[in-house]
């Protein structure tokens, strides 16, 4: 025996009874009784009418089950590596005193700042060396001293 179900209240509609209703674009409806057909009929929302079975799926009506309900899962935390930095040297840094990282940070960065003036007082040597070479008589643009193309102007019209 097939059973069909209710298009307006959701209730089970068995052989030989209820309506059968089939709107013009060939949709099939079928109620259980003239009662959901003439509400469906008015356009009005099964959810908010309190006899039907979405209006009691909706509210959450007869619902046995609600006593085990569910647990939510806790996020569980893990400490992983990053690339280029173990645990374990994770772990040491994060050990450290505030004091002695901002003495170790200090130490790094006066490294930096040496090997800069280094490098500038290179520069400056390899420049002086340059102009001491070329002579007073060739100025050079930046541009020309970096390699630049020079524009060459037509022989001929």
């Amino acid at each position: 025996m097939k059973t069909e179900i209710c298009a307006f209240s959701g209730s089970k509609i068995y052989p030989g009874r209820g309506i059968l209703f089939v709107r013009g674009d060939s949709k099939i409806f079928r109620f259980h009784s003239s009662k959901s057909a003439s509400l469906f009929l008015q356009r009005k929302n099964p959810r908010r009418i309190s006899w039907t079975v979405l209006y009691r799926r909706h509210h959450k009506k007869g619902i046995s089950e609600e006593v085990s309900r569910k647990r939510t899962r806790k996020a569980v935390k893990h400490q992983r590596a990053i690339v280029g930095a173990s645990l374990e040297l994770l772990k040491e840094r994060r050990s450290l005193k505030p004091e002695v990282r901002k003495v170790e940070r200090e130490k790094l960065a006066n490294l930096e700042k040496e090997k800069k003036r280094a490098e500038k007082a290179k520069k400056r040597a390899e420049k002086a060396k340059l102009a001491a070479k070329g002579g007073a008589g060739s100025k050079l643009s930046k541009t020309q001293a970096k390699g630049a193309f020079t524009k060459v102007h037509p022989t001929t019209r």
